[in-house]
This record gives structure tokens, sequence and C-alpha cells, in this order.
């Protein structure tokens, strides 16, 4: 069963038959990643780093694929009295709320190999090690290491929230499947319990750009141009960071260049069925070839981070 067909028959792991079914079977509490389904004992957050692999670059990667959710869930989030219907605002909310849940486990990760990178390498330690709240509350926006696409701000626009979580899920999740057999184990439980949230976020996604695209001309027209507005930021997606490619070599990575076509035969499988174009368009948001796995940002990501880490940052002592 090729990627494409996938969308329509079931996902990677047989979750719905189609698109248009995916959200009425019974999945349980299954969908919703925060505050369940993550044991930090079974996810071994303190784990040994894989033999062989740089602590630095293994702490980066868990920053990657952190960030990228946290950032993400932060935008999903404003959607909370904000979507077009009730139904859709918890869809939204507890999507941005599964992301939430990969994100924390993902930064404490990154947290502690952190801190045994520093421990590793004698006389270089500068100040405590941080943790999961430091890393979300207490970083500037060149410290982070999200993907551009994850940071757009969508004005409120209900298409472009659908575009941005259509392409954002079928990319994760393409990377995530491929995940599972990571050589860090808590890189692979994330990205095992990751693969059935994110195969519901895609097929919810899907299932809302084949009501727009095939519905009237102006929620076609408006879809269409959704679809316009996020498709710059898509070549990013693919681009292998330096630290990227080392851990690929070593096992414990997934090389993002590598998942292309079975993206963009997901996308093209859902756009076609949604009478919709596959826009055609320069990709943006790199300079010099850096971009946001090296720190360099639209300047959205720093709305983000203002709203985000406004109260830890004004009461850095408050506990709750």
């Amino acid at each position: 069963m090729n990627a494409a067909n996938e969308v329509v028959h079931g996902g990677h792991d047989g979750h719905g038959t189609n698109v248009y079914e995916g959200l009425t079977e019974d999945h349980g509490d299954t969908h919703w990643a925060f505050g369940t389904g993550f044991d930090t004992e079974a996810t071994e957050l303190t784990a040994p780093v894989p033999a062989g692999v740089d602590a630095a670059d293994l702490a980066e990667y868990c920053l990657m694929l952190g960030d990228d959710a946290l950032i993400y869930s932060q935008r999903l989030a404003e959607w909370v009295s904000n979507a077009p219907e009730l139904e859709e605002e918890v869809a939204l909310a507890n999507t941005a709320l599964d992301l939430l849940g990969q994100a924390r486990v993902l930064l404490a990760r990154a947290a502690h190999v952190e801190g045994t990178a520093r421990e590793g390498t004698a006389g270089t330690a500068s100040g405590p090690a941080r943790d999961e709240d430091q890393l979300a509350y207490w970083r500037g926006d060149a410290e982070f290491r999200n993907v551009a696409l994850a940071e757009l701000g969508n004005d409120g626009d209900f298409g472009k929230a659908i575009a941005q979580l259509l392409i954002f899920s079928s990319w994760r999740l393409a990377l995530l499947d491929r995940l599972r057999d990571s050589a860090d184990p808590v890189l692979a439980a994330v990205a095992g319990k990751g693969v059935k949230e994110l195969t519901y976020h895609r097929d919810y996604a899907a299932r809302w750009t084949l009501r727009l695209g095939d519905g009237t001309d102006e929620s076609r027209r408006r879809m269409q141009a959704a679809l316009e507005w996020a498709w710059p930021r898509v070549d990013e997606l693919f681009r292998a960071s330096d630290v990227e490619r080392r851990l690929v070599a070593a096992g414990v990575a997934v090389d993002p260049a590598g998942v292309r076509d079975e993206v963009d035969a997901v996308l093209d499988e859902v756009l076609g069925r949604a009478t919709l174009t596959r826009p055609r368009l320069p990709g943006a948001g790199t300079i010099g070839g850096r971009g946001g796995r090296q720190g360099v940002h639209t300047e959205a990501l720093g709305h983000v981070l203002a709203e985000m880490q406004s109260l830890a940052r004004q009461h850095p002592e408050a506990t709750w």
C-alpha cells in the first residue's frame, strides 16, 4: 500500500478506513497525549546516550523535534474560543495538547542529554543544568530550532489553519514513522505514540481540505489561497542540517529529504480529491542556506514567544 493510498485507506497503522470516517471511530482517549500515555519511566528520559553518538548532537536534535511541536502547539491553541464551531475548537485544542505532550518529553530529554554533554566536557560547564521549563520559557528566538511552518500565524483564517496542519502533520507523521526504529529509546518511544496521534491529525486536516476544496466556489478559492500562503515553507521541511546528517549515520535520526516522496504523494492525493491545485511557488525562509534549524526565524516566532513566555518571565519564581 503506497503512502498516498494510506491517507484514504487507513494511515500507517490502520487508523480509520478513510479520511471521512476517521473521526467516527472509537479511539478511547488515545488521541490525546497531554497528561496521558507517556510514562517517564517507560520513555527512559535518563537513558544513556547511544554508543558512538555525540551528546550535544542528540540534545540539538531533540530540541528540533521538541521545538516544532511546542511552537506549533501554541499556534493551534490560538483557536480556542476562535474556531468556527465548538467541535473544531475542541479538536484543534486537543491536537495542540498532543503536540505539547510530545514537546515536553523531547525537551526533557534534550535537557538531560545537554547536561550529560556538559558533564562530559571538562572545564566547559557554565551555570546550572536546564530543564524542560527553562528550555521553553527562557530561550530567545535565535535559540529555537523549529521549522518556519510551525511558527506562522494564520490571521484567524481557518483555511490557512487547515493547510498548515495538513502539511505539518503529513511531514511529521512520515518522520516519526521512521523514527520508531531510532537507536535512542526516548525518540523511539515518542515516535511510537506520536504516529497514532499524527495519523489522526493528518486525517482531520485531510477531511477539512476535502470539505473546503470540494465545497462552494468561495470555500475552494480560500482553501487554494491558504495552500499558496503555506507552500513557500514546504521546502525547508526536507532540508537536512549537519546535526541531522551525523545522527542519521549513527542510526538515531531520520533524513528529512528521505520522506519527501511519501509526503508529496500524500499531499497530491488529498489535493487531487479536493479539486485543488498543487502550488508551484519557490521556497522561502532561509538566509544563506540557514533556516529554523540554525536559529534563523521569521518575525512570527517573536510574537509567539512574547505571549508564551510572558508569565514565566514576569514571575520567575512562581509555582503552580
